[in-house]
């Protein structure tokens, strides 16, 4: 996978948990069979910077854990023509993930699990909306969700 990391906090992400989101959504592509030319990016901010983002395209005043903003190729954009062979060349950009490392910290003792767990479980459930995974459509699509989530953090090894 093709991954971008963007660190827009003021303290800075420890080297260890970069390297741990690498390893997370290659973990995670490699288990839903995404392709290895795909490409993502994932931004970590603090509180006020994801409260923007909320404010900003989702009009709610409040930070939050994670975001996702999927690339949406159902666009009304004019189609591209490309030959096969150049269309094989082109990798598929999926979206972007952006992630408070503050409610990060907070949700890890709430929850009394790990930052890494914490860290794990938003990369994943962010990396799952995606790719078309979407808790908040269904009961059946929560069902889904949530349990393709668990079974890729316990597969990896960031169990509760």
């Amino acid at each position: 996978m093709d991954l971008a990391i963007y660190d827009q906090t003021t303290a800075g992400v420890p080297e260890a948990h970069i390297e741990l989101t690498k390893k997370v959504l290659d973990f995670a592509g490699k288990y839903i069979e995404l392709p290895d030319d795909t490409e993502m990016s994932v931004t970590f901010v603090n509180n006020d910077e994801i409260q923007r983002y909320n404010r900003e395209y989702r009009g709610l005043d409040k930070p939050t854990d994670v975001i996702s903003f999927a690339i949406e190729e159902d666009g009304d954009d004019l189609p591209i023509i490309l030959d096969e062979e150049m269309a094989a060349d082109l990798a598929k950009n999926i979206g972007d993930i952006i992630v408070s490392v503050d409610k990060i910290a907070e949700q890890a003792v709430y929850l009394e699990h790990s930052y890494e767990r914490e860290l794990g479980f938003l990369i994943v459930h962010g990396f799952l909306h995606l790719n078309g995974y979407d808790h908040m459509r269904s009961e059946e699509d929560e069902r889904v969700h949530f349990a393709l989530q668990a079974k890729i953090l316990d597969d990896y090894g960031l169990t509760r």
